[in-house]
């Protein structure tokens, strides 16, 4: 499928007085079409709202054609995740007995597919870290359920502007028509060549099982394309899928030596030499942060980034330093009591890691960064709550959520500061999902400010010391 997009229309458009789809979708402009069936702009004329309708071909009425419309039907329905196009309705409709038409309705974006946008004009550094860190999170999801999509390219990328005008696009994954379903841990058994030639993986182009490296070898071109806004392996489908079994991808020296480095690695003609998905995602994370450090706007004072204000305000209150009298700990032994959870942290949120200046119920004092779910939670001003981790699309892939450790229940309420910086959380956490009522929520806010309070008292009692220091005359 080429996009679910309003950006990209074709001159197609569903003929007048069309009947509607089970009496409630009538099919309006084509705005794409792929090799299993089209995608149509729609109105859903019982709730009186735009979607986006695929009508699968009329001629694949076939018993394999039909179980394959129906596997993505399924596959797709399974999937909630931010990085993916939702899934509305489906069905097969049969207005027509001669004729069942499957279809499914998904909600419609409006924005450009990421290959209209690079025919319009280049990408930032930026931009493309925050789409590759978007795509990433959405392939962890999908591979954890076993699913490899296998035609990850820039027109089955949707990016949506949710500010209107932001410089900051938000990626979408969409077409599951050909994905692999099960796969994703042994392997594909089925030695079929599909997907789009110029982003295939080596071991797509020889036929060979796939994997989760062979979406990461994908959205390693998709990447790169972003840089270059050239495909890497141009020409037909076999001087394409030649080419990159020769070759690696040509990567300009001018782009930068992180960007170098793990580019080269997921476009790694080996598989096993590519990093994993658990490992890219906290990859893509850092480059970011390390480009939104990088960013300034033309003409603008060189002002730290949000990041680099946020770590010097760490620095200033002499964290991640814990207090030798353990003046949070009463305050987590209360949060504890409160929630009836056995796990209560007073956190601060380095660059690298997340110490627990506090913590009850749990012997460990850090871990690293991007595991933990109080870098997330230090991103809102409200208490960030997961009730049960095991289902939420934000943490179902956690390794804190998958791994030993059996992470259900999370909730954080960040530690702000006076000048508005977010240095970590209170946070309790659980091993059974559990509801956090809005008055527990408030108490978690309270017992925050009471440890924002301390370390206030405590940055001014030292500045008073230093002024003290200072006042008093040095014996001649």
């Amino acid at each position: 499928m080429d996009v679910i997009t309003t950006a990209r229309r074709l001159p197609e458009v569903a003929e007048a007085g069309a009947p509607r789809l089970r009496g409630r979708y009538r099919l309006q402009e084509l705005i794409g079409r792929g090799g299993t069936g089209s995608v149509y702009r729609a109105r859903d004329e019982s709730l009186g709202r735009d979607v986006a309708v695929k009508v699968f071909d009329a001629t694949a009425t076939s018993e394999k054609d039909i179980r394959l419309q129906e596997d993505e039907v399924n596959l797709v329905a399974s999937l909630n995740h931010h990085s993916l196009v939702t899934l509305l309705d489906a069905g097969v409709d049969r207005t027509d007995a001669a004729r069942p038409r499957v279809y499914f309705v998904m909600e419609l974006v409006t924005g450009a597919d990421l290959k209209v946008k690079l025919e319009r004009g280049p990408l930032t550094p930026r931009q493309i870290a925050h789409i590759g860190f978007d795509l990433a999170e959405g392939l962890q999801y999908i591979h954890h359920r076993g699913v490899v999509h296998r035609d990850v390219k820039p027109a089955n990328i949707l990016l949506v502007d949710y500010s209107q005008g932001s410089a900051r696009h938000h990626a979408k994954l969409t077409d599951f028509g050909i994905a692999l379903v099960g796969a994703a841990p042994g392997g594909d058994t089925d030695t079929v060549t599909t997907g789009t030639a110029a982003y295939l993986s080596p071991e797509q182009a020889r036929g060979q099982k796939l994997g989760s490296a062979s979406d990461i070898y994908s959205l390693g071109l998709v990447l790169l394309e972003c840089f270059t806004r050239t495909v890497a392996f141009p020409g037909d489908p076999i001087q394409s899928a030649l080419a990159r079994l020769r070759n690696d991808p040509t990567i300009p020296h001018g782009i930068a030596p992180e960007w170098r480095a793990l580019l080269a690695a997921m476009t790694a003609r080996n598989p096993k030499d590519r990093p994993s998905i658990h490992d890219l995602v906290p990859a893509l994370r850092q480059l970011v942060t390390a480009e939104t450090g990088r960013h300034r706007d033309i003409g603008s004072s060189p002002e730290p980034s949000p990041e680099e204000a946020r770590m010097r305000a760490v620095a200033r209150y002499r964290l991640p330093e814990a207090p030798v009298d353990g003046a949070f700990d009463r305050i987590t032994a209360i949060a504890a009591r409160v929630f009836s959870v056995p796990v209560a942290l007073v956190t601060i949120v380095d660059h690298d890691r997340i110490w627990f200046t506090s913590h009850h119920g749990l012997e460990i004092d850090h871990i690293d960064r991007h595991p933990g779910l109080c870098a997330s939670a230090i991103l809102d001003d409200m208490p960030w709550v997961v009730e049960d981790a095991r289902f939420d699309p934000r943490t179902l892939a956690n390794p804190l959520v998958a791994g030993d450790f059996g992470l259900q229940f999370y909730a954080g309420a960040p530690l702000r500061t006076r000048d508005g910086h977010n240095l970590g959380t209170l946070c309790v956490l659980d091993y059974e999902p559990r509801v956090a009522t809005e008055q527990e929520l408030a108490t978690l806010g309270d017992l925050a400010a009471l440890v924002m309070s301390e370390m206030e008292l405590r940055l001014e009692s030292r500045r008073s010391m230093v002024a003290l220091s200072s006042a008093t005359p040095t014996p001649s």
